[in-house]
């Protein structure tokens, strides 16, 4: 566990941050946060496919899904471009594989951990 200090708009924060596997680090909770916003209405959730599922590692927003279910896909292949912070992240392929079901569109607001596609 690592104690950070953050400034964010001239606010300094005390963080603590936990790394949780060899390919992922999630930072602890923050100190004080705007309120949420009001939930939309949620669309009927698609069925994920067999195999790994690969989640938004951020929130942001979906900038392009650059494959389709049934498609074959190398190592390294980018899958999503995913907005966050002003910054496009690409995220690829872990493996080669077959996408077997795809869960967001172009123009959708992910939270970190959300199902994107799933690959076989």
């Amino acid at each position: 566990m690592k104690q950070l200090r953050v400034t964010v708009n001239g606010k300094t924060y005390d963080v603590q941050v936990e790394e949780v596997g060899a390919a992922a680090s999630a930072p602890a909770a923050a100190a004080p946060a705007a309120p949420a916003p009001a939930p939309a209405p949620a669309a009927a959730p698609a069925a994920a496919g067999e195999g790994e599922t690969i989640a938004a590692p951020m929130p942001g927003t979906v900038m392009s899904v650059n494959v389709t279910a049934g498609q074959d896909v190398k190592k390294g292949d980018v899958l999503v471009i995913l907005e966050a912070m002003k910054m496009e992240n690409e995220i690829m392929a872990p493996h080669d594989g077959k996408v077997t079901a795809v869960m967001v569109q172009k123009g959708e607001s992910v939270e970190s951990g959300k199902a994107m596609l799933t690959l076989k």
